[in-house]
């Protein structure tokens, strides 16, 4: 069995990058599309969105998905699966730009496949 780590990042589905030339303030770049083209550069092996249903963050009241349009403060989850030393170098680097953005590293194992 290897062992590998996931990285977890929990923030609100409106939450986005801190812009920082006057193109990306008129088109806020979304934390969900920044992760994944990032992670996606840095090599991470897997990368997954979680479309949640309904759910809360810390300090909020619980919300619901509607049909017709998501809360900006539903959460929003994205897991990121690698070794463990990729996943802490992709966040020490991408991490600070990550405002109010919760990160949880699990360890897990990969079982063999016979």
């Amino acid at each position: 069995m290897s062992k590998i780590t996931a990285l977890r990042l929990y923030f609100h589905h409106s939450a986005t990058i801190e812009p920082k030339t006057f193109l990306q303030k008129l088109s806020a770049t979304t934390v969900a599309s920044h992760v994944m083209k990032n992670a996606h550069e840095h090599g991470i092996e897997q990368v997954l969105v979680h479309h949640v249903q309904s759910g809360y963050l810390p300090g909020d009241k619980p919300q619901h998905r509607n049909v017709e349009h998501y809360h900006p403060r539903l959460p929003h989850c994205i897991e990121l699966i690698d070794i463990e030393s990729k996943l802490r170098a992709f966040w020490e680097s991408h991490g600070p730009q990550l405002k109010n953005v919760r990160a949880l590293f699990i360890p897990c194992e990969v079982a063999a496949t016979t």
